[in-house]
């Protein structure tokens, strides 16, 4: 009981602060209305959010990826297609892989929250738990699911007070979620995932189309 009872105060603070933010029908879930929350992100100082990137800063080819962490085709992407461009164009120098993180639902956001606790060096290693276990921690009701990503930054080597803070961030999730409204309406998302490869939108791809367009980017 003494580790349950901190983690239901949590999940009690989390909900309240992050319920409102997206879920699938749009609707709030606190009296607080979408518009509402777009009124804020003026003033809501995006900065605090870490651009999470793989590969080196002046590569020809930026492959932007939107994904979201409840998106089973980008589970399938970053579990089959990423391995394979960071492996031929990443680690070569070839390509820099910037992630972006979409919020369609509200556990989507608690998931990126978890992603990006303490300094961000564990960022990749965590999403890759998420995606790989995408099926079980999206399932029960939402103290589970909140239980579920806990457990896997406790997995992840995070501290529990550490995780716990990161989800309790109302700062943190208003400008991760008001940098995700400004670069989705600037890039013209509205599916996951979906790519920019040096300015340029594309849908989700095969490794060997990806392939195709790294090539075509290098003049190749």
């Amino acid at each position: 009981m003494t580790n349950r009872l901190p983690f239901l105060a949590l999940a009690a603070v989390g909900f309240g602060v992050l319920g409102y933010f997206a879920i699938p029908n749009g609707t709030p879930e606190t009296g607080l209305t979408l518009n509402a929350v777009q009124a804020q992100d003026a003033e809501v100082d995006t900065s605090i959010v870490q651009e999470m990137t793989l590969g080196a800063e002046d590569a020809p080819v930026t492959i932007v990826e939107y994904a979201s962490f409840t998106c089973p085709h980008c589970a399938t992407f970053h579990d089959s297609v990423l391995p394979q461009i960071k492996e031929q164009f990443v680690d070569s120098g070839q390509v820099r892989f910037v992630y972006r993180e979409v919020y369609f639902d509200r556990y989507g956001l608690w998931a990126g929250m978890v992603a990006r606790c303490g300094d961000g060096q564990r960022y990749f290693g965590i999403i890759d738990m998420i995606y790989d276990q995408q099926r079980q921690w999206t399932q029960g009701d939402p103290a589970t699911i909140a239980g579920n990503l806990r457990r896997i930054g406790l997995t992840a080597g995070l501290e529990p007070d550490t995780v716990d803070a990161c989800m309790q961030d109302a700062t943190k999730a208003q400008a991760m979620y008001a940098l995700y409204q400004q670069q989705s309406a600037e890039d013209d998302i509205n599916s996951t995932p979906s790519f920019i490869i040096n300015g340029e939108k594309y849908a989700n791809m095969s490794f060997a189309e990806f392939s195709n367009v790294i090539e075509d980017k290098l003049g190749n």
